[in-house]
């Protein structure tokens, strides 16, 4: 019953998705650049973690469409290291008495337990990056500035978890990420009987946020960290 509710309410977002796709008027030639391509391949930072939406804050600003950015949601919620990350966190979390009484013990509890935490990752990356900022007009990109000094770099990366792009270029508040992850966690009380109260469903709403908080800071650090331990293997192989 709990799996079949998980899969009406991403059925349902898809329906939702290709219907906002069906009304967007076709982007200007001038937007179809490399920037703005949200799929590349092997985009994951250490090779693992996904890493789709982020782009250099130094290349001029150009829209995305809403087929673009549905491309940014689904590849950061279906790429297979999302399963894998969804299985460790729902590991490291130790289950309260109200979850085991609700979800059961063991393999049981566990399996239950990891596929509701699929499907609220799945949920919100779809509602942040994709619903939202088609509805709002706004860009779910991560801007990475990538020079400058550490404290500038880190107030980036938090900032704009606040702070977004509208298609037009102009900066205002991030709406699809707080209204997004509000969505996600109502979603997520449908199918999830510990949320039972505003304490729980806050507290599960500020666990999202801080998620995707800590990734913005992740894609904005990871390739310097790449940099420093895994320099380029060229440059120290010999000459044939």
């Amino acid at each position: 019953m709990v799996v079949k509710k998980i899969v009406i309410s991403l059925f349902a977002l898809c329906l939702f998705a290709l219907s906002l796709q069906a009304q967007e008027p076709a982007p200007p030639a001038a937007a179809q650049t490399d920037q703005n391509a949200p799929a590349q391949p092997g985009k994951r930072l250490f090779g693992v973690i996904p890493n789709y939406r982020t782009v250099d804050a130094s290349v001029p600003f150009s829209r995305l469409s809403a087929k673009q950015k549905l491309n940014i949601a689904r590849h950061d919620s279906f790429d297979w290291p999302n399963y894998v990350f969804a299985g460790v966190l729902t590991f490291a979390t130790p289950s309260s008495k109200d979850q085991s009484a609700s979800y059961g013990g063991g393999l049981e509890g566990f399996a239950n337990r990891y596929v509701r935490s699929t499907a609220d990752q799945i949920t919100g990356n779809m509602l942040t990056e994709g619903f939202m900022p088609i509805v709002l007009h706004q860009d779910p990109r991560y801007f990475r500035p990538g020079t400058g000094t550490f404290k500038s770099r880190l107030g980036s990366a938090l900032s704009q978890i606040v702070v977004a792009r509208r298609d037009s270029g102009r900066r205002t508040l991030n709406a699809s990420e707080w209204l997004g992850n509000a969505m996600a966690v109502g979603i997520s009380n449908t199918y999830s009987p510990n949320l039972n109260s505003w304490s729980a469903r806050t507290q599960k709403w500020m666990l999202m946020i801080s998620t995707d908080t800590f990734s913005n800071v992740m894609k904005e650090f990871g390739p310097d960290v790449k940099e420093r331990l895994l320099p380029h293997r060229h440059k120290s192989q010999p000459r044939n």
